[in-house]
Formats: C-alpha cells, sequence, structure tokens
C-alpha cells in the first residue's frame, strides 16, 4: 500500500467487507490523498454503502484496517475524528423538530467545546452551507415542511458546515433534480481541488466521468477494481459492472454511456 503522506488522506489495507452470507469485497486496498475525488460505482446491494460506513469507522470490516492520516482509525478520539471526517447517509432522520439553521448547526457539535453553545462564527458557516446548497433564506423554516431534494440539500449543508478534511458520501445527489445534481457535485469538485478528500458513491456513470479523478468499481461478490477514470470507465468495465452492454458516447466536453 502507498504510503499515506497527508494528514487528509484515507486509506485501506486488505479490507474485507461482509454480511451475513455475502462478502461483498474482498481484500480491498487503496489510498485517496488529500485534492482527490473517487467515485463509488455499483449495482444495488454491490456494497457502496457498508463500504463507506467501514471507511467511517461505523462498521468494522471483516479483516484489514481503515487508516486516517496513517493512523488506524480506531485509534482516533471520536470528536477528533468527526473534525476530520465526514460521513453523509443514504437516508438522514429527523427524530426532533428543528428548523433548518437549526439542522445545519449539528454540522458543527464536533468543533464546539463540551456543554458549549453554537456561537457567530458557528451561525455564519451554517449560513454559508445553506447558500453554497440554494437553501438561503430557509434558515427558519421547519424541516417537515421540505421536499425531499430540499431536505437533502440540508444534509449536504449540514456535512459542509462541519468541514472536515475528508467526505464520505453516499448517493449524495439522490432526490435532486438535474441543476442541483450539478451544482452539488461541483461543490465538492472544488473542495477536492482546494485539498480537501472527497469519496463519493453515485448511479450516474457521465456525471462520475466528469467530475471524479479516479473510480472504484464494486461488483458485489468480493471482487474489485480501481484505478483512474480513464482507466477504468469504459464499454467492457462498466458493462461488466451492471451486467448490460453499454456504449460510450464522448463529446468536447465529456462522456457518458448508455444501455447499447
Amino acid at each position: 500500500m502507498a504510503a499515506v503522506t497527508s494528514r487528509a488522506a484515507l486509506a485501506c489495507a486488505a479490507v474485507t467487507v461482509e454480511v451475513p452470507g455475502r462478502t461483498l469485497v474482498r481484500d480491498l486496498t487503496l489510498d485517496v490523498p488529500a485534492g482527490k475525488l473517487l467515485v463509488v460505482l455499483g449495482r444495488n446491494g454491490s456494497g457502496k454503502s457498508s463500504t463507506l460506513h467501514t471507511l467511517a469507522g461505523l462498521r468494522a470490516p471483516a479483516r484489514g484496517e481503515v487508516l486516517v492520516a496513517g493512523r488506524h482509525i480506531d485509534s482516533w478520539p471520536r470528536r477528533e475524528l468527526a473534525r476530520t471526517l465526514g460521513l453523509l447517509p443514504q437516508l438522514v432522520d429527523d427524530p426532533f423538530p428543528a428548523t433548518a439553521l437549526e439542522a445545519v448547526l449539528v454540522g458543527r457539535h464536533p468543533h464546539l467545546d463540551f456543554w458549549a453553545w453554537e456561537g457567530t462564527d458557528d451561525r455564519a458557516a451554517a449560513q454559508r452551507a445553506l447558500a453554497a446548497v440554494d437553501l438561503a433564506g430557509f434558515e427558519a423554516r421547519d424541516i417537515a415542511t421540505l421536499s425531499g431534494g430540499e431536505r437533502r440539500r440540508l444534509s449536504i449543508a449540514t456535512i459542509l458546515a462541519q468541514d472536515p478534511g475528508i467526505f464520505l458520501l453516499d448517493e449524495p445527489i439522490h432526490q435532486l433534480d438535474p441543476q442541483h445534481q450539478l451544482d452539488v457535485l461541483r461543490i465538492f469538485r472544488r473542495l477536492a481541488d482546494a485539498g480537501r478528500t472527497v469519496v463519493v458513491s453515485l448511479h450516474d456513470i457521465g456525471l462520475a466521468a466528469r467530475f471524479a479523478d479516479s473510480a472504484l468499481l464494486l461488483f458485489g461478490d468480493g471482487r474489485w477494481h480501481c484505478g483512474t477514470c480513464d482507466e477504468t470507465l469504459n464499454e467492457h468495465s462498466i458493462g461488466e459492472l451492471y451486467g448490460i452492454a453499454v456504449r460510450e458516447l464522448r463529446w468536447e466536453h465529456g462522456r457518458t454511456f448508455v444501455a447499447a
């Protein structure tokens, strides 16, 4: 495994991800350095969410180890880890009533001392995050009144307010319209370009090819393949990944794949 040289680098060494009766990912070894965006692709049930949760330290691998800045993830104090690494899950529960601003301020908690209240800087960070996802002016809205897409963007604002060095994003553009899909991916592309580490699962291969530096393909039976998007995203690999024949379409500024 390549040495981890950045504080905001995420790596894993021979990580195996299992669920009862199945090995989803076997001996995954990779290093995602600062300044890069890695996309995770695979069919439903192939292990994308389980792998992201393993990388976040929320579930233990069957074998292998996850490293954050060269340290085993279990050696990190939880609050310090939350300042360094943030996970956006597919589904976010709303157990308590809250306004949009209150929901986003949850992302600031790892930065607060115990028993401390959010200050002016925290509120400003939350408001910037809301504006970034086109929710400026929603601060006082009850989250129960938001549409599905607005609620998803609110979750993205929360992890932006958390401001970690490493972002793990499980289908962040789920439920979003095309404009907001592009807006959100542009945000994380800019963060990667500014030195953050971004790992994102997607279903849109064209957007993956457009925004990511590299791709991790999960086949759901233990097999995986990782490489640059130019190397990894092609008709053969995508066809094998999803079990369908595909054709690649190219134009001046991008490419995508469609069912043949």
